[in-house]
């Protein structure tokens, strides 16, 4: 039975987590199963215009506790091939009437990687960007990852199976390049992405040939939009819109630490999830 997810937050999410710094300096006892936002706060206002060719600092997003709107969220329904569909079906997404015993996305069982692009709609915390003469890094704050990003003109891979030179082994955040479209605009395409690992906190399938083109927009100095679209015609009849995510210039520019630990997943599920039984509530 397929449900819309409420968002990880609003169910599970904060079990699977460590409690942040911040909530220890609390008398009170803490839960190991409740959510412990960091104090983060975002800049107010324009502040200025956007500098040229600069996405470069620490963004909150809408997770972050730094009072960011919310995401626009991938479209829905997915526009799927028959292929596409069945990959779909496949995947029990954990939301209303689904509990976590019910689920088999791979992190909340697990606590593998998210994979891209699913880390850049899910959980979205914070993020660092960093800058090289010809690499971008892209810096994730839920479950400490990094993405690189060539920016020396490279192509795309475009092989993923079999052996030589040219092939290139299927990861977690795929391949990527970038470019600047203009003064404000970053692209950059990924492919290569590990097929098992789901688009989106809903489910969405994608094939390791899919490729996944993101417009980072700075319209000011403290705003910037993430755009996403994802081409991948095995299993989409079109691109489909992966949703826009906002986020606002961090003052105090800290990156703090939030894993997904593979023992503490266990613990709950063990203790909490899987005594509930099929069907229990979230």
């Amino acid at each position: 039975m397929r449900r819309s997810c409420t968002g990880i937050v609003a169910g599970i999410a904060g079990s699977l987590l460590l409690p942040m710094l911040a909530a220890a300096q609390s008398d009170a006892p803490l839960s190991p199963w409740k959510y412990y936002p960091e104090e983060a706060r975002a800049n107010e206002g324009p502040g200025g215009p956007a500098p040229v060719r600069d996405i470069t600092g620490t963004w909150l997003g809408e997770s972050s506790g730094g009072g960011v709107p919310r995401l626009v969220r991938p479209e829905s329904p997915p526009p799927l091939t028959p292929m596409g569909q069945q990959l779909f079906d496949q995947n029990i997404v954990e939301g209303e009437g689904v509990s976590v015993a019910d689920t088999n996305d791979p992190h909340y069982r697990y606590c593998d990687p998210f994979g891209f692009p699913r880390n850049m709609n899910d959980q979205i915390r914070s993020m660092t960007i960093a800058t090289t003469p010809d690499r971008t890094f892209v810096m994730l704050k839920f479950m400490n990852i990094w993405r690189e990003i060539w920016t020396d003109g490279r192509e795309l891979p475009t092989q993923f199976s079999g052996r030589g030179p040219d092939v290139h082994d299927p990861t977690y955040n795929g391949y990527s390049i970038g470019f600047w479209e203009d003064d404000y605009t970053f692209v950059v395409e990924t492919t290569g992405t590990a097929a098992e690992t789901w688009a989106t906190e809903t489910g969405y399938p994608h094939s390791v040939e899919a490729v996944v083109t993101e417009r980072f927009h700075r319209s000011s100095k403290n705003d910037l939009t993430v755009t996403t679209t994802m081409v991948d015609p095995e299993l989409y009849t079109r691109p489909v819109q992966m949703g826009e995510v906002y986020f606002r210039w961090s003052p105090r520019q800290t990156f703090f630490d939030f894993s997904c630990v593979p023992s503490t997943v266990q613990q709950y599920l063990e203790e909490m999830a899987d005594p509930a039984g099929t069907g229990a509530e979230p």
